[in-house]
């Protein structure tokens, strides 16, 4: 899958596609006509996987292939659907990152129905049903990882530590990472919204009471002056509070915006084959 790179990966595709055939080797690719992000590219190479088995992993070798056959053997023999993998370590990511994942992997299986696994990837291997089911979720805001638990099926797992990437640097700043992560979060859960209007009706009821407060004050003692303070702080907490809420509802309206318009996950510029032949 060529995600609309500006490098020379289009290129090794061709050379590899018309290399096909040898030692019994095929190869056939997808390039966008710009760059729809990483879960477009997962769900385009599942829609145009032929196999009764799909293994997908990322280009930078992060994902040792050497596990492959292991992964393989597993699946014939455990009868699972799928078997993924995860990292017992962060070997090599910068401790603040390392931090805010676990932070997040915490946060989301606090939040949603759908397990996440810490340290999992989407280096994996699936039976056809599970690619079939996956398929089947075309979703336009996707989180791969809560896609992935979701759709159930028996899952085996493969741990193994970090690996360094092979070449080049990633393309997820810590800013990215954490836009991915509040996609993962509004994607598979609803709790925000509820925590919103709880938080709301709570601070609904505590200005009533300090209401209540103020009166009884200016009835006893008159209207000092003194404490304004303390009541500018508090309007600027209940004013934050209201904001961080309203970002919530944001966020989901700006979700089901995204998906009532209807548009494809991907576009296709070029491919090595009929696309037509898989009713693209």
């Amino acid at each position: 899958m060529d995600d609309g790179s500006d490098d020379g990966t289009l290129e090794v595709l061709k050379e590899l596609s018309a290399a096909s055939g040898v030692a019994g080797v095929e190869t056939r690719y997808l390039s966008f006509s710009r760059n729809f992000g990483k879960e477009a590219a997962l769900l385009a190479g599942l829609d145009v996987a032929r196999g009764d088995f799909v293994a997908t992993l990322d280009a930078d070798m992060q994902d040792p292939p050497s596990l492959l056959p292991e992964m393989y053997g597993l699946l014939r023999s455990s009868g699972a659907d799928n078997v993924a993998t995860r990292r017992v370590t962060r070997r090599g990511e910068p401790p603040i990152r390392s931090l805010f994942a676990r932070m997040f992997y915490r946060i989301i299986n606090r939040l949603s129905e759908t397990e996440v696994v810490d340290g999992a990837r989407d280096y994996r291997l699936m039976d056809r049903r599970m690619v079939d089911a996956i398929r089947s979720m075309r979703e336009r805001s996707r989180f791969a990882k809560g896609i992935f638990g979701w759709v159930g099926f028996k899952t085996e797992w493969i741990e193994y530590e970090n690996v360094e990437r092979a070449a080049g640097e990633t393309k997820w700043s810590f800013f990215s990472l954490f836009a991915y992560s509040v996609e993962g979060i509004v994607a598979f859960s609803t709790k925000p919204l509820h925590i919103a209007s709880v938080g709301g009706m709570l601070f609904c009821l505590l200005a009533f009471v300090m209401l209540l407060v103020i009166i009884a004050r200016t009835v006893a003692f008159g209207d000092p002056v003194a404490g304004w303070p303390s009541l500018a702080c508090l309007i600027l907490f209940v004013s934050g509070i209201q904001m961080l809420c309203m970002g919530v509802f944001g966020q989901y309206l700006a979700k089901t915006y995204v998906e009532a318009k209807g548009r494809p996950v991907y576009i296709v510029e070029e491919a090595s084959f009929p696309l037509k032949a898989i009713g693209l």
